[in-house]
């Protein structure tokens, strides 16, 4: 070693510390990157995704070549500047001072801190790239590997660690998703955001959440004339209509006949020769379903029995409301039926702030669209869930303030809320989601 020169030691040192530095990227960057990523690589045909995936599948081989060859490189940085040090300042306590503080600044410096944060900051630029050398390095330093592992692997077994678990018994749970999608919101438009966290909630919303309720039902009569049924047929908006046998649906002595499709009827309304044996040959038999069935599992149904509408009923099998697919597909995507000419507008604050909403529109409807936090785990409309808080039958000019959110009742008939005027809340008063009023 003596009879090196000075500049050719210097040069070796860099070389060493560059080793190192190279040991110690590639350490942080592979097992930093991302491995649902990795994955995405993969699949777009990346070769040096899938040969970064194979280094990961051996954590252990690919983990012990990299330490075995870092610490290897550092120890023999450590003793070349030792003997730098004793060329520079000769034998002696000075000389080993020297060189044990200068190795530990550069290597802390330049082979660790350095490149350990730019293969954190970068490990799919980074680990791709440098994925070509480690397999070599690796395959090289397999036997000293080997050797090591011989005493690790009883370490591991000991302390119940399998170092070649596969990462696909490392799912991840619905929330850690929701989470992914919220953090990557700004990559993608808001609609497609919203529709992907809609996905999460359907499992928790039933079908009474999402139904038109019993009053609300547009329905026909066989007891009504054929001129009133071809009338309402007309004028109808709905794809499926059901139909009623008896005095209708809204006193219990009603009996469901069936569902109507619309298109099947279309050609009789325009010959002229609708009469109700043909209307109730046409008609479907109901599909009857409880009303504490999910979205999710109800959708599967639809599915399954292709059927497009349920009735809804409840524990004791009475009529509740109706439940279309296009209900379920607006729970996700957003409302997909178009206004109809003189409807009423769509629910939204005023310049004033000031929103109003009929006693039927659904809680959930109501939080949507005017950004509030009502409790949705009761009552499911804005006349249960006001009287509910009430107690009492409701009276116009009653006023009242339910989870911060201040209401007027404007109009009341009977035992039900018809108008509602809203208030928009103060942010301060708005209370957090989850907690009770």
């Amino acid at each position: 070693m003596y009879d090196v020169s000075l500049e050719w030691l210097f040069a070796i040192l860099v070389l060493l510390l560059v080793c190192s530095a190279f040991f110690s990227i590639s350490e942080t960057s592979l097992m930093a990157i991302n491995r649902y990523r990795l994955k995405h690589m993969i699949a777009q045909g990346s070769g040096a995704a899938e040969r970064v995936a194979g280094l990961l599948k051996h954590t252990d081989r690919l983990l012990g070549s990299i330490l075995i060859g870092n610490n290897l490189v550092n120890a023999a940085a450590a003793t070349l500047a030792g003997v730098i040090a004793v060329r520079l300042f000769g034998e002696g306590k000075l000389a080993y001072a020297v060189s044990t503080v200068g190795i530990a600044f550069l290597l802390i410096v330049f082979s660790e801190i350095t490149p350990k944060v730019i293969g954190a900051s970068h490990p799919e630029r980074i680990a791709l790239p440098l994925s070509y050398l480690i397999g070599p390095v690796q395959r090289l330093l397999q036997p000293a590997v080997w050797f090591v592992n011989l005493f690790v692997r009883p370490l591991l077994w000991a302390l119940r660690i399998n170092p070649n678990a596969d990462p696909e018994a490392q799912k991840l749970s619905p929330g850690e998703i929701r989470t992914l999608v919220l953090e990557s919101s700004s990559f993608m438009p808001k609609k497609h955001v919203s529709m992907l966290l809609n996905l999460f909630d359907i499992q928790e919303i039933t079908v009474q959440d999402v139904m038109v309720p019993r009053a609300r039902i547009e329905a026909i009569r066989l007891d009504d004339d054929i001129e009133t049924i071809s009338r309402q047929l007309t004028t109808s908006h709905r794809r499926y209509i059901p139909v009623y046998r008896g005095r209708g649906g809204d006193d219990g002595g009603d009996e469901i006949a069936g569902v109507l499709q619309m298109r099947r009827v279309l050609g009789l309304l325009a010959s002229g020769s609708l009469d109700k044996p043909a209307l109730e040959g046409l008609l479907d038999e109901p599909y009857y379903v409880p009303a504490s069935t999910s979205l999710i599992t109800q959708l599967q149904y639809f599915q399954e029995n292709h059927e497009r509408i349920a009735m809804v009923v409840d524990e004791y099998g009475e009529l509740m409301g109706l439940a279309g697919l296009e209900d379920i597909v607006g729970e996700i995507v957003g409302k997909v039926t178009k206004s109809l000419p003189g409807a009423a507008q769509a629910l939204a604050w005023d310049a004033d702030g000031v929103a109003a909403a009929e006693g039927s529109t659904p809680v959930r409807e109501v939080n949507r669209a005017l950004g509030l936090e009502l409790p949705t785990d009761g009552p499911k409309t804005l006349n249960g869930l006001i009287l509910e808080h009430l107690q009492d039958i409701p009276e116009a000019d009653v006023s009242m303030k339910i989870a911060g959110v201040p209401m007027e009742i404007v109009h009341a008939q009977g035992r039900s809320v018809k108008t509602v005027r809203l208030f928009r809340p103060r942010e301060e008063a708005l209370p957090e989601p989850g907690q009770a009023a």
